[in-house]
């Protein structure tokens, strides 16, 4: 294995190099795949789209409690990730090393350390594409114990024998990774052909890992808010922004995440939100003030001690916004609220979810139901969500792709799709803007 990095100047190096590396350009676009479309390997052609949104609900529940147990349980800074490989829902092309070896890992701005598998894989989930062999790589060095990348893992060890940063990352499930700290080389897959490559990028080689992660998945290309994220591993070169715009669920089309002065989200439509610091970093908090439904404006409400009114909301912060989850989750007042009205706009019968997970659903065979678009009000942005970015055709019915849950508010990726949404770090602000993005 090629030598070790013993420097504390790690990521002013890495600066340094990245700056070589991008200034010259205006930023760099990947495709991003969904994980049930024909282009990802998680395709299974036999599922019916029930199949697929079953799925996806069954995984939005799944990493909606593990955003809960982590709010509780991590401490500031720690970037210790709570998500699940198979929960992810974007797959993004990159590869690793010198000569580069491809992976094909889930996008998650939920998430913050980049990994994959690597050999010698000591107890290693089955991984059906081929394992990455930090041998073969000129440009691999592990990384001591006394780095600040080091530092900055929720959970390292040091290897005594040769003072190598070991990670663990232990998940809700009882899953976990375990691996050498590292940095290497990774090139990012572009739209336009083959996209930049960034020396010294910081990620995890996972030498044993097990549980229930799904054997077509190589890794996680952690965007979360975190020290150790590409994008923040990625910041003076890309001035801090990045963007994506996911196409609708029965597009042909790709969608795309594009990185630097690419990423501006500009023109006519733009609305901008704050992104709030709170506990845990990985996470992108907004402030959602109300949802309207109709002429009728409903608020979010803060919780009070027992026996008292409920109060309009002055927390910020309320809610995330996140890639990786398909269904967005309300407090169950504003969920209630929002679903009365909605039921009194459409003024049909409902059909109750066969899988009772959705709440809100229409028999469209019995029903030609009129469909209402809902304004989701973040602070300073309006944001008006047509009925295909919140009902989801289930069968034969056709559902609110939203839900209640008290413990964790998300706005999830149903909710996101045709808008050109892009996140500014240097200025702590989210943009919005309404688009067709197949056409992006």
């Amino acid at each position: 294995m090629a030598t070790i990095f013993t420097s504390f100047s790690l990521f002013s190096l890495f600066t340094i190099q990245l700056i070589i590396v991008l200034s010259s350009a205006a930023g760099f676009t990947v495709d991003l795949i969904h994980r049930d479309s024909p282009q990802s390997p998680f395709y299974n052609p036999s599922a019916t789209k029930t199949d697929r949104l079953t799925n996806a609900v069954r995984r939005s529940f799944t990493r909606a409690s593990h955003f809960k147990k982590r709010s509780r349980t991590l401490a500031p800074n720690s970037i210790q990730s709570e998500i699940i490989p198979t929960s992810g829902e974007y797959l993004m092309n990159i590869s690793i090393g010198t000569p580069r070896f491809e992976v094909l890992a889930i996008a998650d701005t939920g998430s913050d350390l980049t990994w994959t598998q690597c050999k010698p894989c000591e107890d290693c989930y089955k991984q059906n594409a081929p394992i990455f062999d930090p041998e073969q790589s000129s440009t691999y060095r592990a990384l001591q114990c006394q780095t600040r990348a080091c530092e900055a893992v929720g959970s390292s060890s040091c290897r005594q024998d040769d003072n190598i940063c070991e990670y663990t990352m232990r998940y809700g499930d009882q899953s976990q990774s375990t691996g050498e700290l590292a940095v290497e080389t990774f090139t990012f897959g572009s739209s336009s052909g083959r996209g930049p490559s960034v020396p010294t990028t910081v990620f995890g080689c996972g030498h044993s890992n097990s549980g229930t992660f799904n054997e077509t998945a190589s890794g996680i290309v952690g965007l979360g808010g975190g020290p150790l994220s590409i994008v923040t591993q990625l910041r003076e070169a890309i001035n801090g922004k990045f963007s994506y715009c996911l196409v609708g669920l029965e597009s042909n089309s790709t969608s795309k995440i594009s990185f630097g002065e690419d990423a501006v989200v500009s023109g006519e439509g733009v609305v901008s939100t704050p992104i709030m610091k709170k506990e845990v970093d990985t996470f992108y908090y907004l402030t959602l003030e109300s949802i309207t439904v109709g002429n009728k404006s409903l608020a979010y409400k803060t919780k009070q001690p027992s026996g008292a009114e409920p109060a309009y909301s002055g927390e910020e912060g309320n809610i995330i916004i996140d890639s990786g989850t398909t269904l967005t989750f309300l407090p169950a007042d504003l969920y209630e609220a929002m679903e009365n009205e909605l039921v009194k706009a459409i003024n049909k019968e409902t059909t109750p979810d066969p899988q009772q997970s959705l709440r809100l659903c229409y028999d469209s065979n019995t029903n030609v139901v009129d469909l209402p678009a809902l304004t989701f009000n973040f602070r300073g942005a309006e944001v008006v969500l047509p009925p295909s970015s919140s009902f989801i055709q289930n069968g034969d019915l056709i559902c609110l792709a939203m839900v209640p849950n008290n413990e964790f508010a998300i706005f999830g990726n149903l909710s996101q799709m045709n808008l050109l949404i892009g996140y500014d770090l240097e200025n702590n602000v989210l943009s919005f803007r309404p688009t067709d993005c197949g056409k992006q």
